[in-house]
């Protein structure tokens, strides 16, 4: 437990993606106070729920149901709390049992595994949701509780880096040969499983050592990049981002007066970050001017100004005093869309009980780069679609 006062290593698992890429960009990171969101707070506390359910199920003689329920209505009280946390905590448990309860023999369970990555990462080290060791393989889970972007567990290097600690702990007692990997993450649907070999891991060991010895002097170079840049304490003052986007927006040179299709990709491109690192630069330069410093050219001022009731019951009983009639002009009676009932009511029970009545409609187009692993669609009509319509 004790998640959110756990101590961060300089170059953490959790931010491998990114030192990894750009070496030096850890040591310009410390100059920045580690800050933190609401969004972050609710997801450690869902961490925090869903170890108590693995301990309670893997280790009940010694987390048994009184010290289960006394730990849960702790987090309870947390303002952060919503009841959807239960469901959502009870997926990840619901994969992790099915996970060893398929095993030809019980597996051992480690929760919460502080993991050593020392002989990698100069004062490295980790902490893995949950560690499964069995015969000749390890399998480490990752449960994540955002709901903003689907992340893939191959070649994720920071589940990659809890299996190296893992698999360091263990092989002297287990004979690992092979490493499995999943992440987990239940509020958008989105399990990713990936396995490697122990050689392939290894490998993988021997080029974060390298990467690590030249972050932790804040060596190498600067790779500014999209996904690399995105949660990085530097970004907004980050120089080498800010060449790099400079550069992007305006060093296009002489161009024919019409782009071709292929020119229209690259320059999607390179471009993908622009409007990001411009927005980060804004809201930095708005903190600086309200700190009283002068940013040339700009100012803060006051936007649009909104309007809410201090008391809306009172407000309302008094215009119905004056004879508004509250069902005509006071209230509006909306029913709530299909995922607000579904998330009250809970998605088994909300598929078993409505499902004939639901419809799936094709989503809007969106450009997305050509990595993504959703089917491409086009307007194009294929020639099996042609002879069907002339029949």
């Amino acid at each position: 437990m004790g998640h959110a006062g756990r101590a961060h290593a300089l170059l953490s698992a959790s931010g491998a993606h990114r030192w990894l890429v750009c070496t030096p960009s850890a040591k310009l990171e410390e100059q920045f106070p580690d800050s933190t969101s609401e969004a972050a707070r609710e997801g450690t506390l869902a961490h925090e729920l869903a170890e108590l359910k693995v301990r309670h199920y893997f280790y009940t003689t010694d987390f048994g149901k009184r010290k289960y329920t006394t730990c849960v209505n702790k987090l309870k009280k947390d303002e952060l709390w919503k009841d959807e946390m239960e469901r959502y905590t009870d997926e990840y448990l619901e994969y992790l049992k099915v996970t060893a309860l398929n095993l030809t023999s019980a597996p051992y369970v480690a929760i919460e595994q502080k993991l050593d990555l020392s002989v990698w990462i100069p004062e490295g080290f980790g902490t893995a949701d949950c560690v499964m060791v069995y015969g000749n393989t390890v399998h480490v889970f990752d449960f994540k509780y955002g709901k903003g972007v689907h992340v893939d567990a191959e070649q994720n290097p920071q589940v990659m880096l809890y299996a190296l600690g893992a698999y360091n702990t263990y092989k002297m007692l287990y004979p690992i040969t092979n490493i499995q990997m999943t992440i987990i993450q239940p509020r958008i649907d989105h399990v990713s499983e990936w396995s490697c070999s122990r050689e392939e891991l290894l490998d993988f060991g021997e080029e974060v050592k390298e990467k690590a010895a030249l972050a932790i002097e804040g060596k190498g170079e600067y790779h500014p990049d999209e996904k690399a840049c995105r949660f990085c304490r530097a970004k907004a003052q980050c120089r080498a981002r800010s060449d790099y986007n400079v550069k992007k927006a305006f060093d296009i040179g002489e161009l024919p007066p019409l782009i071709s299709v292929e020119e229209a990709g690259k320059r999607l491109l390179e471009l993908q970050d622009v409007v990001k690192y411009q927005k980060d630069l804004q809201e930095w330069a708005l903190s600086e001017c309200l700190a009283g410093k002068e940013v040339p050219g700009w100012k803060a001022v006051e936007g649009r100004s909104t309007r809410d009731w201090t008391n809306m019951d009172d407000a309302f009983e008094k215009l119905i005093s004056t004879g508004v009639s509250p069902e005509e002009m006071l209230y509006e009676k909306k029913p709530l869309t299909l995922a607000q009932v579904e998330k009250m009511v809970g998605k088994k029970e909300f598929q078993e009980a409505v499902g004939e009545f639901i419809e799936k409609r094709p989503g809007k187009p969106t450009l997305v780069k050509e990595s993504d692993k959703r089917e491409a669609i086009t307007n194009r009509v294929t020639a099996e679609q042609a002879f069907k319509e002339e029949n």
